[in-house]
């Protein structure tokens, strides 16, 4: 299960530190334990598996929050805490629609007018697109798809 904390002390020279877990508890950490140690500091947040060891409470699989509260998708500044929830699906859409990823430069606008229905084209030859829809809270759909964006590599950063 996991906890969320804030790093309450941090020992640089010694690679150890404390957590102050959701329950107001202290944790001891390892920096072998954190995935990403580079953004170990005092009061950042993280996520981590609770555990004990020898001396008491412990954290392993520790996760620092990155600073940065936005995400930048196909050059749309996405602020993370605004995100309600997302969704990827695939869609058929004619081939021809493809996108030119070299001399795409997409809005949001332009990216709300491809959801609407496309004629179809003279070929009708049609393919399976992966897409991703971020809902924010103040009611915005963004849509991607995967000739914009690396869609897995984008909801594994959703997922902090």
């Amino acid at each position: 299960m996991t906890m969320k904390g804030t790093i309450t002390t941090w020992f640089q020279d010694k690679g150890f530190g404390f957590i102050k877990d959701e329950n107001g508890d202290n944790r001891y950490f390892h920096v072998i334990k954190v995935s990403n140690p580079e953004l170990i500091k005092k009061d950042a947040a993280v996520t981590f598996e609770p555990g004990t060891n020898n001396k008491g409470l412990s954290a392993f699989a520790v996760k620092v929050q990155p600073e940065s509260k936005y995400l930048y998708i196909a050059g749309e500044r996405v602020k993370l805490t605004s995100i309600k929830s997302y969704l990827v699906y695939s869609e058929e859409e004619p081939v021809d629609t493809r996108i030119d990823k070299e001399n795409a430069v997409l809005s949001v606008g332009i990216l709300m007018n491809s959801i609407r229905p496309k004629s179809a084209q003279k070929s009708g030859e049609m393919r399976s697109v992966k897409k991703l829809a971020i809902t924010t809270f103040q009611g915005t759909t963004l849509i991607f798809t995967e000739d914009e964006i690396d869609i897995d590599a984008t909801v594994k950063m959703l997922k902090v």
